[in-house]
């Protein structure tokens, strides 16, 4: 095989893939998209058949990225996948699928949570894993595939998550990055990267149920006999171990000094901070990098992007009838009628808990709430309330960062709701901030090409990215003058959840009694 001049990365998200392939500039040759749905057999419960949705699509995007490019695929030098994350995906010593993928979002495991945080103590919890346990975290989940499945627990292998699943269908190569890992708290010791023996022991689950680790930029193996024929690569083709979307998004954005955040618009918001040494928060993410040595701190609202999907699926019935027939995109139509309604929605404040709540409540039995709706009131106060809350939550969970002694001082926004002029608007003003959007095409995938160059040795370091392939392609300034009127907003926001959370969980008790 001649030595590659292009690379690849593909990206499997909640509702969507995408994918890229690039050349050595940061040139974009070809894109693809694959959209997908989210199963929901019981309420609280999302899941992914991992063969049908994140192989298929991604087989697919990779032949379309060959067709589309033109490209000779014995000029691949490398391919980088990322995935959303965590999940637990259970196969058996054959690599076949024992059961569907448990998402991030998933809340089956909150009895789980509870007995971790009675038997090893909430401060234990967030010594080793450098978070405390959540909706996304995925060691409850662990506990819970033991428990309630057995026999599927008793025939696993390995448990994956997208990002080891992909690759190991892509090499035959068991792998999974330090960044994935530090999701499987509390069964993961975030300070010394490795599964921590002693919790894992105390709490019944071997290590060795759980693939190597490694950094993410690590070649994990080439290309199979068996991919090559379903993706069109050529045999030998290094794939680096891959990691989760949100550190590729980070990197996508080009931060590369303490302080500088990727502000991530995806059906979850994430907030992802870089620091120089680890920091850890009750209310936040410590997190681990895409790039060795690096070290994160972070935040996820559950849903932020998803509520604008829930809200186009159920209530934009004509919209979606005008992007099919005329090609005029359904968000824009409904941000267009937002735009004519004030800050504030005259008079509504949305809590944004549509799929429980991540940072910085971390509360997986919080429910929605759409608070002053009045007869006066219509769709685009509604789709404009929805974007002000995620907003609100934003604002909410930087308070957070300041507590825990890391200021942001930029914000380097991507991700598709950013295509979004009303809503990163309202971001900017209800929070009191600029922001940079970041050029990327399809953001994290175009971070996994370059981490898969940085992994095969084609570049040296995180500067090319910085400088040559991340683009600033247009900046949102905050409008002062309307900060006292969202700070209004933003008490009764604040004020809202503490008086309703035992409301809410009796709430998510009824619904999911009415579903049994």
């Amino acid at each position: 095989m001649s030595e590659g001049r292009f690379l690849l990365g593909v990206d499997v998200g909640t509702y969507g893939s995408k994918g890229v392939v690039v050349n050595q500039a940061g040139r974009v040759l070809a894109t693809s998209f694959a959209e997908h749905g989210v199963d929901s057999p019981r309420l609280g419960w999302y899941e992914h058949d991992p063969e049908r949705v994140w192989w298929n699509d991604l087989t697919r995007i990779i032949q379309e990225l060959l067709d589309r490019s033109g490209i000779d695929p014995r000029e691949v030098a490398a391919l980088g996948v990322s995935g959303l994350s965590p999940e637990v995906t259970a196969v058996d010593a054959e690599g076949r699928v024992l059961r569907p993928a448990i998402l991030y979002s998933d809340t089956r495991a909150a009895a789980e949570s509870e007995r971790i945080i009675e038997k090893l103590g909430e401060q234990r919890i967030l010594d080793v894993g450098g978070n405390a346990l959540s909706v996304q975290s995925a060691g409850p989940k662990v506990l819970w595939l033991r428990d309630h499945e057995p026999e599927v627990f008793g025939r696993t292998r390995y448990i994956y998550d997208a990002p080891s699943y992909l690759t190991y269908l892509l090499t035959g190569v068991s792998r999974m990055d330090y960044g994935q890992a530090c999701w499987f708290h509390p069964l993961f010791n975030i300070r010394d990267l490795k599964w921590d023996e002693s919790v894992c022991t105390e709490l019944g689950i071997s290590s060795s149920i759980f693939p190597p680790l490694g950094w993410a930029t690590e070649v994990a193996g080439g290309i199979s006999r068996s991919a090559a024929q379903a993706t069109g690569l050529v045999e030998g083709t290094p794939v680096i171990t891959g990691t989760g979307d949100g550190p590729a998004e980070q990197v996508a954005v080009g931060a590369s000094e303490e302080g500088e955040a990727a502000l991530v618009y995806g059906s979850t918001m994430c907030l992802l901070a870089l620091s120089n040494t680890p920091r850890v928060h009750a209310r936040a993410a410590a997190a681990i990098g895409a790039v060795p040595g690096r070290r994160l701190l972070m935040t996820y609202m559950n849903a932020s992007a998803a509520l604008t999907r829930w809200f186009r699926d159920n209530f934009g019935q004509v919209e979606r009838e005008a992007e099919a027939s005329l090609g005029i995109n359904a968000y824009q139509l409904l941000s267009a009628e937002a735009a004519q309604v004030p800050p504030g929605s005259e008079g509504l404040v949305v809590l944004p808990y549509f799929a429980g709540e991540g940072h910085p409540i971390l509360d997986t039995s919080a429910r929605g709430l759409i608070l002053g709706l009045t007869l006066s009131h219509k769709r685009g106060h509604l789709y404009r309330a929805l974007l002000e809350g995620v907003a609100y939550g934003l604002r909410h969970n930087l308070e957070t960062f300041q507590e825990a002694g890391l200021p942001i001082r930029r914000y380097l926004a991507v991700g598709g709701g950013t295509k979004s002029k009303l809503w990163t608007q309202i971001v900017s003003d209800v929070v009191g901030i600029n922001q940079e959007l970041v050029s990327v095409p399809f953001g994290a995938p175009f971070a996994d090409a370059y981490l898969a160059g940085y992994g095969v040795g084609m570049f040296r370091d995180m500067r090319t990215l910085r400088d040559e392939w991340a683009q600033i392609s247009g900046r949102v300034s905050h409008q002062p003058e309307l900060w006292p009127v969202y700070d209004r907003y933003y008490q009764v926001y604040r004020a809202l959840y503490e008086p309703l959370k035992k409301h809410m969980h009796t709430l998510a008790e009824l619904s999911m009694a009415a579903r049994d």
